[in-house]
């Protein structure tokens, strides 16, 4: 309840922020709140005081007023609002809840009752046991009072057996646990107690029995009246029960309206179901056709509501079983004339369904005929063959005829028998009885026990003979059977063969394996092939052919190791059907053909040898891999040449460095030479198609180490394609350098590459130092040295100064006379 507030104080337009107090009357709480926004509100003073206008007064009044309302909200404890009507001797309830509270999450709650208003009796309390008034124990005793949590802040009270004494006000309190008291704490609901004046009744005491077949019509009746003195008003529920579930049929509500339940809305649009009243208090409900889903309890359920301030209150509820109806179905029996039938080939199959029931004339009859290859009622692979519907359409193929030769009889023609006819049939029957709105409704349906027919046809006679004219002795040769069809008898020209190839693993006697299809023929000889071998056969390395009516082939281009096993054809025939069609009358499976070699391990051994048994820093280092193999058929071979060298790292394993490699097809890659002054400086090349050669040009000291060549023998795998079939390592050759003096290495490098006519370029002559140091070499050779250049130099002053004297001297004469010859003539031989 809303609790009313008398001032305390009121504006003060001399001190605007002086404080303005409310007391609760109802509540018995103070609480002092809001006195900002309540001075805001009537003393405009405050405003002009602080210099706003009036569009900031009421910008600012916008704003404060919601945190205001905020901070002065506190408990707000509920029930219902407005009175609740109940009659006497039903029960109840009164929820009540408890919200924006402070302290525990869990609430308690006490109520309590007053009949006048003023002075309310303890009924009941969640936290205390001794709460309870005297005349309210026995009730709570004999659990006609509980009170029940339904949440930490909500509670229900529950009063069965509800009496007038219990009219009044109930009131709804919850024990303070805030830190400032604030809000409501209790709240009130007035309960109006009516006497009980709703009688409902049935014509019949106990209810009655009927028994109804499928199509018949019934009704029901129910009386239902109140005397009371307030203004009521009735609602009318048929509902129907069968053991624990029940079901809405059709109801008249408290505002004369109609609502049929979710089952019967199609029926109770068609008029097939129908609520009416016949008097002031009696309710009728008709069923016309009624169905097998009819049969079940009627229960008239009656429902008083009263008006309340424009809302209705359902102020109780009583019921009465009417009937117990119980539909007998409908009888119906289907057979097919004839059980077990046996047709020749090209002849007409001819079956007669016939139906007996118990139902009347107007009821139409559904024929269905099924067709099976097993003798299943329950049709799963079964399709339908003919139909003839309740309006006598028939649905049929050319080659079926379905038509009406009595009363109860339907007639099935199949034209034309074939083998594919041979089977069983069922005749499913369906009986339909006419609606009020000119629609169909199923009353009951049979299904006949099959018949069955067998189409019989001379087939075929013929023998098959499987032969390997070619048969693998090596892994990747070719294999190839031929499957032969003799002694064929019975097949004229609308019998055609086809064949189907399998495999089957060798195994041992206990192991069980399962046979592998490689290729099969379609009756129009259309080639399927096998889902594990299809790529194989779409590559080309299976290949299926027919050579003529009789023979068939198969053909492995390279057989491999896998491909060991047994082999067999199993040939088909098939004959012509009068609608072209074919159909397979016979099969019959060769004798195993098996293939199979020893396989033998494959030898490749690669030989190594150096060219010179010995060579220094500079000059070339050739090595010959000549290779040999056994069990490899037509091999070719890759090589890699390798050199092993030592670690930097004395502790650590030699290095293993790729140099340059040449595939089977012989192209030359270099793999790991990363020497960029010498990328020309190795070559291998194949010399013969069992021998190759490794040369490697101006050696530094730096190539020092082992070299090896592993060589791969690869085979033919079909499709231009290769496949691995060995690897070997040839024996090492070793490159070491012997020296005494430095080790050293010598490059030329220039900063530029391309030069053009006429310009200049700077060559570099880079020598990098190995091993020991230089100087101390120097030094071992530095005397020596010096007196070779000395004794050099005074050799050749002496040797000049001889020369000199003897041409100054000696030969001073003869020189002269030559030089005037020469001034005369030139002589033949200085010319």
């Amino acid at each position: 309840m809303v609790p009313q507030f008398t001032p305390l104080a009121l504006c003060h337009t001399d001190k605007p922020w002086r404080l303005t107090g409310f007391r609760s009357e109802q509540g018995g709480w103070t609480a002092y709140c809001g006195i900002l926004a309540f001075n805001l509100i009537c003393c405009p003073l405050l405003f002009d005081r602080l210099g706003h206008s009036f569009g900031q007064q009421k910008a600012m009044l916008l704003l404060i007023f919601p945190l205001i309302t905020a901070i002065c909200q506190g408990r707000i404890v509920k029930i219902p609002t407005g009175d609740l009507v109940r009659v006497e001797g039903t029960e109840l309830v009164i929820p009540c809840n408890v919200s924006d509270y402070e302290g525990p999450s869990e609430q308690n709650f006490d109520w309590s009752f007053s009949s006048s208003g003023t002075l309310f009796v303890e009924i009941v309390s969640t936290w205390e046991a001794a709460f309870t008034a005297q005349p309210y124990r026995e009730r709570l005793q004999k659990g006609e009072i509980q009170l029940r949590r339904i949440g930490n802040d909500a509670v229900e009270l529950h009063v069965k057996n509800l009496q007038a004494a219990d009219q009044g006000q109930y009131k709804c309190s919850t024990p303070s646990t805030d830190a400032t008291v604030q809000g409501n704490y209790d709240d009130t609901v007035q309960v109006r107690v009516l006497a009980d004046a709703l009688q409902v009744s049935s014509k019949s005491q106990p209810a009655s029995s009927l028994r109804l077949k499928d199509g018949d019509s019934f009704e029901l009746h129910c009386s239902a009246s109140s005397t009371s003195l307030e203004h009521t008003h009735l609602s009318v529920t048929w509902e129907l029960h069968r053991g624990p579930a029940r079901q809405k049929i059709l109801s008249l509500t408290h505002e004369n309206r109609f609502h049929s339940g979710p089952q019967y809305e199609g029926r109770y649009q068609s008029g097939d179901l129908r609520l009416d009243t016949t008097g002031d208090d009696t309710y009728r409900l008709f069923v016309s056709r009624v169905l097998p889903v009819d049969q079940g309890t009627y229960r008239c359920v009656v429902s008083e509501w009263i008006g309340e301030k424009g809302k209705w209150q359902e102020i109780q509820e009583k019921s009465v079983d009417v009937a117990t109806v119980t539909i007998e179905p409908t009888a119906l029996r289907a057979t097919v004339t004839k059980n077990n039938v046996s047709v020749t080939e090209g002849d007409d199959l001819d079956l007669t369904c016939s139906i007996a029931t118990d139902q009347k004339d107007d009821i139409e009859a559904e024929v269905t005929w099924y067709f099976s290859k097993v003798p299943d009622s329950s049709l799963p692979d079964a399709h339908i063959l003919a139909s003839m519907d309740y309006n006598s359409v028939v649905r049929s193929p050319l080659t079926v005829a379905l038509n009406r030769v009595g009363m109860h009889s339907y007639r099935l023609l199949v034209r034309d028998a074939n083998k594919e006819n041979s089977g069983y049939y069922f005749c499913h029957v369906a009986l339909w009885a006419p609606r009020h709105n000119r629609t169909w409704q199923k009353v009951a349906e049979k299904m006949s026990e099959p018949a069955g027919v067998e189409v019989t046809l001379p087939e075929p006679l013929f023998e098959v003979l499987l032969n390997a004219s070619k048969v693998p002795e090596y892994s990747d040769d070719p294999t190839e059977l031929e499957c032969q069809i003799a002694d064929v008898k019975h097949a004229g020209a609308n019998v055609r063969f086809t064949v189907s190839w399998y495999y089957r693993m060798d195994s041992r006697s206990d192991e069980v394996v399962s046979d592998q299809l490689l290729a099969s023929m379609d009756e129009d000889w259309t080639l399927r092939f096998g889902e594990k071998n299809k790529q194989r056969a779409k590559n080309g390395e299976m290949m299926f052919s027919k050579e003529d009516g009789a023979r068939f082939s198969f053909r492995i281009q390279r057989t491999s190791e896998g491909d060991r096993g047994n082999y067999y054809c199993v040939v088909s025939a098939w004959t012509r059907q009068r609608n072209k069609s074919w159909m397979k009358s016979k099969e019959v499976v060769s004798k195993p053909v098996n293939i199979f070699w020893i396989a033998e391990d494959s030898v490749l051994l690669v030989k190594a040898r150096k060219a010179k048994p010995f060579f220094a820093a500079g000059n070339t280092f050739e090595m010959t891999c000549k290779v040999s193999s056994e069990h490899i058929k037509t091999p070719r071979y890759s090589v890699l040449v390798t050199a092993e060298k030592p670690a930097a790292d004395p502790f650590s394993a030699n290095e293993t460095k790729h140099i340059i490699s040449l595939n089977q097809d012989s192209v030359v890659k270099l793999e790991n030479w990363t020497d960029e002054a010498r990328a020309d400086g190795v070559v291998l090349e194949k010399v013969q198609e069992d021998e190759f050669r490794y040369r490697m040009y101006q050696t530094q000291v730096s190539d020092a180490g082992l070299y090896r060549c592993v060589v791969t023998a690869w085979s033919p795998a079909g499709g231009n394609q290769w496949k691995e079939a060995g690897t070997s390592l040839s024996n090492p050759i070793e490159i070491d350098f012997q020296t005494t003096g430095p080790i050293f290495n010598v490059s030329v490098h220039s900063d530029t590459p391309t030069v053009y006519r006429g310009d200049l370029i700077k060559l570099f002559c880079i020598i990098s130092l190995e091993g020991a140091a230089l100087d101390p070499v120097l030094n071992a050779f530095k005397y020596p040295l010096l007196i070779g250049i000395s004794l050099s130099t005074i050799i050749g002053l002496i040797s000049c100064l001889i020369g000199y004297c003897s041409s100054h001297w000696c030969c001073k004469k003869e020189v002269q006379e030559t030089r005037r010859e020469r001034r005369r003539l030139m002589s033949m031989e200085m010319d």
